[in-house]
């Protein structure tokens, strides 16, 4: 027994042993970064590294736009409504592009360039906290839709602006002071250009259909510029204002209930497009319309008679009719009344003379 126990003993020391020299190697090889993925006899585990997760989370991580987003995030997006549902949008900043190249060129007496970078869709909480501070947002209202939309101005637009129009230097870039809130004079100035910029929004949209775009107010605070509920889709079109070395970005948000009065139209492939309509059918149609033949039934006169009284009709029984020879006899095609005359004779043939049309209960009208 005595033996025994002192080879237990024995046994347990050199077990302890390896134990601690395996839980060693262990440890460096952790403290190197060399085993980040640990076997077992029954399987494995395997740890995921950032490029990874942020893979299968969606995240850009080069910050690049040209690739289209993936995983979670391409999930949490599909919600969206693309703006390439409404072709006639694109068509309509287009014409906006062009009347703002001439408008601004006569507003700063400057050769001023516009550009359409980018027409997206986004959530309306998500771009407020997209906005790169500072900035101004013009709060305007589509007067006959009656809605709301939002004008954002970024600091190197706001700057140039101001530069240009109090006679500032060419070929020297604009002042940006950090730090300070916008003055007067430059609010001013900005919301002169934010008043053209709505007028000719106003024009691009005329062809479409005439609506009214009008100046609410001026903020800095994005909080204070709120026209719409977070969660809710809204349309970004982003253009590029250049002025030889001097320029920047205006971003014109729009709600798609601000569009939803205009939606059919914006659904157009191209202006005045009809849609499921063919005039060549049209016209073949209405030619055979006119031309079709009516069956018309002259009814002298209706009765209600009890079931058991028409039951007992025999042969030579006689129904007595509530008209004279000068009633008016109504006209009906199938069980529609459609005029009413009188009952006469014409090359030997019984004829109606057409008194009068039978006006519609239901309409209202004459048919």
């Amino acid at each position: 027994m005595a033996e025994d126990l002192e080879q237990t003993e024995e046994g347990g020391d050199v077990d302890q042993d390896a134990m601690l020299a395996e839980w060693e190697a262990m440890a460096n090889e952790d403290s190197d970064g060399e085993a980040a993925v640990s076997e077992t006899s029954t399987g494995s585990t395997r740890v995921l590294d950032q490029s990874e997760i942020d893979s299968l989370l969606g995240v850009d991580v080069d910050g690049s736009e040209e690739n289209e987003k993936s995983g979670i995030q391409a999930i949490l997006n599909s919600a969206l409504v693309s703006y390439e549902r409404l072709p006639m949008l694109e068509v309509v900043f287009d014409r906006l592009v062009r009347m703002m190249s001439t408008s601004l060129r006569n507003f700063t007496s400057d050769n001023v360039e516009v550009s359409l970078d980018n027409i997206s869709s986004a959530r309306f909480g998500d771009y407020l906290n997209s906005i790169p501070l500072p900035a101004m947002l013009a709060v305007f209202k589509a007067e006959e839709w009656d809605n709301y939309g939002l004008m954002t101005v970024d600091s190197a637009l706001i700057y140039s602006i101001v530069d240009v129009l109090l006679g500032g230097r060419r070929g020297t870039a604009a002042m940006r002071i950090e730090g300070r809130p916008y003055t007067t004079i430059e609010r001013n100035l900005v919301e002169r250009m934010v008043h053209v910029v709505l007028g000719d929004l106003s024009a691009a949209f005329d062809p479409l259909s005439p609506t009214t775009f009008r100046f609410e107010r001026l903020e800095t605070n994005p909080r204070f510029a709120t026209i719409a509920r977070a969660a809710n889709a809204t349309v970004v079109v982003t253009l590029r204002v250049d002025m030889e070395d001097r320029g920047g970005r205006i971003e014109l948000l729009i709600p798609y209930a601000t569009l939803e009065p205009v939606r059919e139209l914006l659904l157009q492939m191209f202006m005045g497009e009809k849609f499921g309509r063919d005039s060549i059918w049209e016209g073949h149609l209405t030619a055979e319309l006119w031309q079709t033949e009516v069956n018309l039934k002259a009814v002298l006169d209706q009765i209600e008679l009890p079931l058991r009284d028409i039951l007992n009709w025999t042969e030579g029984s006689r129904l007595e009719l509530n008209c004279t020879p000068k009633s008016k006899i109504e006209m009906h095609c199938g069980d529609i009344p459609l005029f009413k005359g009188f009952m006469g004779r014409k090359g030997g043939h019984i004829a109606v003379r057409v008194a009068e049309k039978i006006v519609r209960e239901q309409g209202g009208e004459s048919e």
